[in-house]
């Protein structure tokens, strides 16, 4: 077994009572029972955490995986997806990366926090859970950072992938696989710049525009999270197709679970419609992460003087479907 690191963050794993007190990092892992690095590297709610935060955890976790280490990372479990998936797209290694955290606060009964980092230390120190991706451990379960969600507000069983299911699971102390990602989830590492900006607009039955008007020229990209299978009123086909001739326009479904379609629909605003007037599907990626992706690529250079760089945006979407096209 390998030698494991944990990187923790703060969330509710480290809160004790309701108010700002946190444990530190040692005091968090101190509890589970597992011999590890620790690095206290913030001591905040997940809500609070900024991509300059996630830049800044990016590069120290590449170092300490180039360094041989598989690594932990601890944090609250509001936005816990978006950081293993963006780690996901910013770290390539082969040792095991595991993000875990906690539904209870350890003052609470039945706290879940050291079981869940026991487990995901166990992820992290396994040979065989290498060249998975990041990935996602708690309750016992080990998904992949581009499918989980949290899909409850207070279940300790939150944790799930919807149209994916778990990779595998933590039995007795011992990860047990049953499935692998048809591919990584990207072809290249990625970069960061927490100065790029990224629009995320949820579209609602009778949605006027207003939040699409106000992305102007502020935001290097927008994603819109459609109803259904990708589908927008009739009415804002035609300021999606403006805003898609200055700034890439990402496709993503509001429905949290299932991809967005191509050409099931053909009439105006639907998914075909909306592809076909420079739009990119967002494929299997929920908003929420397709917005992670799509500020990676604008990062590392899929924009310039000429306009942005759509069919290998495109390409980089149709990677995570699993096809095999790129």
């Amino acid at each position: 077994m390998g030698r494991v690191t944990v990187f923790t963050l703060g969330g509710t794993i480290s809160a004790l009572g309701g108010d700002a007190s946190r444990l530190t990092g040692a005091e968090v892992v101190g509890g589970a029972g597992v011999d590890v690095d620790v690095r206290d590297f913030r001591r905040l709610p997940s809500s609070s955490l900024t991509l300059a935060d996630l830049h800044a955890l990016a590069d120290e976790v590449r170092a300490t995986v180039a360094a041989g280490s598989g690594v932990v990372v601890v944090q609250g479990t509001d936005t816990l997806e978006e950081t293993a998936f963006l780690l996901d797209l910013l770290c390539e290694t082969r040792e095991p990366i595991a993000v875990t955290g906690a539904m209870r606060r350890p003052d609470l009964p039945g706290a879940d926090g050291p079981a869940n980092i026991a487990a995901a230390v166990a992820v992290a120190a396994d040979p065989r859970c290498r060249d998975l991706g990041v990935l996602v451990v708690l309750a016992d379960e080990i998904h992949a950072a581009r499918h989980v969600r949290k899909t409850h507000t207070t279940s300790v069983a939150t944790f799930a992938s919807p149209g994916a299911g778990p990779l595998g699971h933590v039995v007795e102390g011992v990860p047990r696989l049953l499935l692998r990602p048809a591919a990584p989830a990207t072809t290249r590492p990625l970069t960061l710049d927490p100065d790029v900006r990224v629009a995320l607009v949820t579209l609602s039955l009778g949605d006027r525009g207003e939040l699409l008007d106000a992305v102007d020229d502020r935001f290097d990209g927008l994603v819109v999270a459609a109803f259904g299978a990708g589908h927008v009123p009739t009415w804002l086909v035609e300021p999606l197709e403006a805003l898609a001739t200055r700034i890439p326009v990402v496709l993503a479904s509001r429905t949290g679970a299932g991809a967005t379609l191509s050409q099931t629909y053909r009439g105006p605003g639907s998914e075909y419609d909306m592809l076909h007037r420079g739009l990119v599907p967002a494929g299997p990626l929920d908003p929420a992460k397709a917005r992670l992706l799509l500020q990676a690529l604008l990062s590392s250079g899929a924009k310039g003087p000429a306009g942005y760089d759509r069919p290998g945006i495109t390409a980089a979407f149709t990677h995570l479907t699993g096809t095999g096209l790129a």
